[in-house]
């Protein structure tokens, strides 16, 4: 599985809504359940981006057609960004000429 960190905006629509957070994070959790996706944490934060998850996921295309579900809700914008942990980033380093 390779790992993918999600950075959320709320959009107008979602800040409107945001009481209602919680249960669309429920529904996003659930719905990377069905896709094959582990959410392996969530957070809501401070400053620049208003959640964070960290996800497990077989491929980029199926991050990618999550992504674009949870995107056309029109709560959040999201920026995925493709994740590698010290024995994927030493493999990766292994292949610089």
């Amino acid at each position: 599985m390779a790992a993918y960190i999600v950075l959320c905006h709320f959009t107008d629509q979602g800040i409107r809504g945001a009481k209602d957070s919680p249960k669309r994070a429920r529904a996003f959790m659930a719905a990377a359940k069905k896709a094959g996706v582990t959410v392996k944490q969530f957070y809501w934060t401070l400053g620049r981006y208003d959640m964070v998850s960290i996800l497990d996921a077989p491929d980029v295309e199926t991050v990618t057609a999550l992504g674009l579900s949870v995107g056309k809700l029109g709560n959040v914008r999201t920026e995925t960004l493709r994740a590698f942990d010290k024995a994927g980033m030493e493999a990766i380093l292994k292949k610089v000429v």
